[in-house]
Formats: C-alpha cells, sequence, structure tokens
C-alpha cells in the first residue's frame, strides 16, 4: 500500500504525536492569497503573519495512516499490513542521504493479537540481522529512547526498563527499528480485534529507504558495489518467518 504524505494535525493529535515527538512535527499550510506579496526575499519565507492555520501534518513514520485507515475497523488476528510512503522530520542537521527532512520509509505493519504483534518483532529482528549478515553490513541493535524526553523523566525511565522500540544502527546511524505499541493505536483508533471485540495489539517493522542506500555505499564504496553486494546477498539470505 502507499499512504498519502499529508494527515489532518487533528487525528495525529489525538494519537499524541505532537505530544511525543514535536522536536521532529512537521506541518503544512496555505498562503493567505491577499498577503502573498509579504514573502520575504531576504530570509527566503513567508512571514507567519502570511499563513493560514496549519490543519495538516506531515508525519514522521508511515504507520500512523494505516492506524487512521483502519479505524473504526475489525481486524483478523494476524493481519499484517505493508506501506511505503513519503516521512517528514525536523532535524537539527540535514546530511545527503542520512538525514533528510523528507525521506521514504518501508514499513511492515502487525495488526491483532498481543502474540501476533510480538512475534513479528522477533521475525523481523531475526530477518534483519540475517540479511545484514548475507549483505556484509554490521549492525547493532540498541534499546531507543527518544531524545525529546528529560533523561531523567518518568517517560525516559519507563522506556530504559520496558523498551518500545528498538534500533539497528550502522555505525551511528538507525536504518531500520521494530517497534511495539502494545493495544495504544487500537484503543485510540477503535481498531478491534475479531472474536473478543478488544482493542487490537499493534506493532511494526521500519525501513528508511534512503538510509539503507547511504550505509550500502558506504560500506561497499561505489553504487556499483553495493548493487552488486545486494544481489550476491539474494543468494545467501535465508529469510526466517513468514515472508511479506
Amino acid at each position: 500500500m502507499t499512504m498519502p504524505p499529508l494527515l489532518p494535525a487533528a487525528d495525529l493529535r489525538r494519537l499524541d504525536y505532537y505530544e511525543n515527538f514535536p522536536h521532529q512535527a512537521v506541518v503544512a499550510t496555505a498562503i493567505e492569497v491577499d498577503r502573498r506579496g509579504e514573502f520575504c526575499a531576504e530570509t527566503g519565507c513567508f512571514p507567519c503573519s502570511t499563513l493560514q492555520p496549519a490543519e495538516l501534518g506531515l508525519p514522521s513514520a508511515s504507520c500512523y495512516a494505516v492506524y487512521l485507515d483502519h479505524e473504526d475497523r475489525e481486524v483478523a488476528d494476524d493481519t499484517l499490513v505493508t506501506v511505503v510512503g513519503w516521512c517528514f522530520r525536523k532535524e537539527e542537521r540535514y546530511e545527503g542521504l542520512r538525514r533528510q527532512l523528507g525521506f521514504r520509509m518501508r514499513e511492515i505493519v502487525a495488526l491483532g493479537s498481543r502474540e501476533h504483534a510480538e512475534s513479528h518483532l522477533c521475525d523481523f529482528s531475526d530477518r534483519i540481522t540475517a540479511f545484514a549478515r548475507a549483505l556484509d553490513l554490521p549492525l547493532r541493535k540498541e534499546a531507543a529512547c527518544d531524545p525529546f524526553y528529560d533523561k531523567g523523566g518518568s517517560k525516559a525511565v519507563l522506556q530504559r526498563l520496558s523498551p518500545v522500540k528498538h534500533e539497528f544502527l550502522y555505525e551511528d546511524l538507525a536504518i531500520a527499528s521494530v517497534n511495539t505499541h502494545r493495544n495504544f493505536f487500537g484503543d485510540r483508533c477503535s481498531i478491534t480485534l475479531a472474536g473478543t471485540g478488544g482493542p487490537a495489539f499493534t506493532s511494526c517493522v521500519a525501513f528508511g529507504l534512503e538510509r539503507w542506500l547511504s550505509a550500502l555505499t558506504r560500506r561497499h564504496g561505489s553504487w556499483a558495489a553495493a548493487t552488486e553486494a545486494v544481489h550476491a546477498a539474494r543468494d545467501r539470505f535465508s529469510p526466517v518467518g513468514p515472508g511479506v
């Protein structure tokens, strides 16, 4: 599936997006047509006074649209959705393919039972490790703590005690992650589990496509060598778990 790059800001707020990730948030709006002449050539910006209220958000992950798309729906206990979408993140700096304002993300989202959501992450953690080994791409897996949270604050402490996100890093760059949400999105979006009527559990596996390109070219030295390594890895890669 592909998902739209713009979502209603009100929907993202309902999912606590602006509470949890304000440092990454990017919004979109239209200009006031009768004030378009106030564009500042010196700064290259439209002043805030020339803009309409921002009603649209550009999400930092593709999976938000999946949960909103399944709102008020019942799902089987083993539902999987694969999606590719444009994502946007405000960063302290931008650096080639490593860190971009707009980038593409491939996600595989699990919706259903707790067991399904948990096994999804275990299966794909093994698949990522096996694929990276076949690519001769050394990765390390680390628990991630959102940088917005005060490291001594309750949310940061909870994340360290019970991590909800693990990242796979090449050098210092996260190129993939596995994320559990328990039944948060099932509850907020009224996604119910067939047979029980309770809120569905969800989890997702995410791949930053441009970041993978950056990691592969850094590791193998050139586009051509990276492409050759990917083709060669197909013969060595033995997938673990269900294919998607």
